[in-house]
């Protein structure tokens, strides 16, 4: 009999492919920095909810490493333990196990002979799945013995403001899901068994979908996509349930889709290019790249967020501007480069904007690619009025390139992607991000700038990890340059 976790038996209802390959095959599970990213703000949330319920017993090892099966036996004696007390208790990370099945809840209170746990969560909001979560948490609890009557979910409240000073008081919005997680608690035995037969099978086939995504990513769509195609029909930009219909009429590659049976534009388009193995380019783009006047400045933002705020005055989850680079391409086609980075430990986001007006001028285009930077500039007006003309007047000058490279090319490398990191090895293939290490996307750009300004680092792995984000930085704005001198020549 396959043991199953309460975050198995989620995966498995996600995909049941995801849990059969995590069990039987977890070599093949690699997370990407960004969901990591989310295990890493998770954590960081439910050691608040710790503290904004002082009094409790934490159970189980006290290491920052992956639990082991040990390490779950002590935290479920333990706990066991401490529920045989006489008296009210409280619970960090209280386990049980029933049938096979482990869960580890948030915070556990008992109160006289009344039972009661939360779950924390960094969301910002109750999600399905969350209900689920704890319906899974109320049948083992209640199957070991304790009578659990109210069950609540604490999410991030997004209208918190960080005062400073640590004080994460309203941080965290509670929401009682008691009726919610009644109606669902019935059905786990059965999702139990369905789970364990399937396991007990061979491993389901690969239905690319919707589900790789909701409610969580799922690191194993490349694998399930190339192990059917070479161009699986999940090229299809915003597919949505085409891809899995496609799926199930026999279609796995793109390449095999008769062209009747698609409609929309970006669609055909995409598939014309793949069936051909060529690029689409329309001339239309060397008008619009010739057509850029000088100087031009090529510009690209780093941003960070955190869930639970770090500097005073700012939100959970509130985009933060911290790094630029700024190619400046002029009319003899000349570059200079402009950045700015501080890694220092205070908060950045004003010298951030000085450093942007100064390094912007005030003539000629502001090349960006989508509208993320004129999100970041409009926070910064927003944020700092004194410099909110000077500001104001470098959005007026914006210029995206995302939307004519929409329109007017695509190759089938970019397999329905238009995003930077997909059109560059299409153009300008010597000029990749894999010779940047650890700093090579937004995600780990963000993991290397939360580590740089951490108290307990040291100097030097500090200035090494200001090197590699200017680099990483530097790099978005001189693909930007390297793209619109390509098309230029069209």
């Amino acid at each position: 009999m396959h043991g199953l976790s309460k975050s198995k038996i989620m995966d498995g209802l996600q995909c049941p492919r995801l849990l059969w390959l995590k069990v039987h095959h977890p070599e093949l599970i690699q997370y990407p920095a960004s969901i990591e990213r989310i295990f890493a703000m998770g954590h960081e949330v439910g050691r608040v909810a710790q503290e904004l319920h002082p009094g409790g017993v934490l159970v189980g090892p006290r290491h920052d490493g992956p639990l082991r099966r040990d390490d779950l036996r002590q935290a479920e004696a333990e706990t066991r333990q401490l529920l045989a007390e006489t008296g009210d208790v409280s619970i960090y990370e209280a386990t049980f196990s029933h049938d096979g099945v482990l869960v580890r809840t948030d915070l556990f209170f008992r109160e006289g002979e009344r039972c009661r746990f939360t779950e924390v969560k960094s969301s910002t909001r109750v999600k399905p799945a969350n209900v689920m979560d704890a319906a899974i948490q109320t049948w083992v609890l209640r199957e070991c013995g304790v009578a659990v009557e109210q069950i609540s979910l604490a999410h991030i409240d997004t209208a918190f403001t960080y005062d400073g000073d640590g004080d994460y008081t309203d941080l965290l919005a509670e929401e009682d899901i008691t009726a919610d997680v009644e109606r669902l608690v019935p059905q786990v035995p059965g999702h139990v068994a369905a789970l364990r037969a399937m396991l007990a099978g061979d491993v389901p086939p690969p239905l690319v979908g919707p589900r790789c995504s909701q409610p969580n990513s799922c690191p194993l769509k490349g694998y399930c996509c190339s192990e059917t195609a070479e161009y699986h029909v999940a090229c299809l930009p915003r597919g949505g349930e085409l891809v899995p219909a496609l799926q199930a009429e026999g279609y796995c590659d793109l390449r095999d889709v008769p062209v009747g049976r698609l409609h929309n534009a970006d669609h055909l388009r995409v598939w014309r290019a793949t069936c051909s193995g060529a690029a689409e380019v329309d001339a239309a783009l060397g008008v619009v790249m010739r057509d850029l006047p000088f100087p031009r400045s090529y510009f690209d933002f780093e941003t960070i967020s955190f869930a639970v705020p770090l500097w005073a005055g700012t939100r959970p989850y509130e985009v933060l501007p911290v790094q630029f680079s700024c190619h400046v391409e002029h009319a003899d086609r000349s570059l200079e480069h402009r950045e700015f980075l501080d890694v220092g430990g205070a908060p950045p986001m004003r010298a951030c904007a000085a450093a942007v007006v100064a390094a912007l001028g005030d003539e000629g285009p502001v090349l960006a690619y989508t509208n993320y930077e004129e999100r970041c500039l409009r926070w910064m007006a927003d944020t700092y009025p004194d410099l909110a003309p000077a500001l104001l007047a470098i959005i007026a000058r914006i210029v995206d390139l995302h939307p004519p490279l929409h329109r007017h090319y695509y190759h089938p490398q970019m397999r329905g992607s238009w995003s930077l990191k997909a059109v560059v090895p299409t153009v300008v293939p010597e000029l990749s991000y894999a010779d940047l290490g650890e700093v090579h996307e937004g995600t780990g750009a963000q993991a290397a700038f939360e580590e740089a300004i951490r108290p307990a680092t040291s100097p030097e792995r500090r200035e090494d990890l200001r090197r590699k984000l200017l680099a990483y930085c530097e790099r978005d704005t001189e693909v930007m340059v390297r793209l619109v001198r390509h098309f230029e020549g069209i």
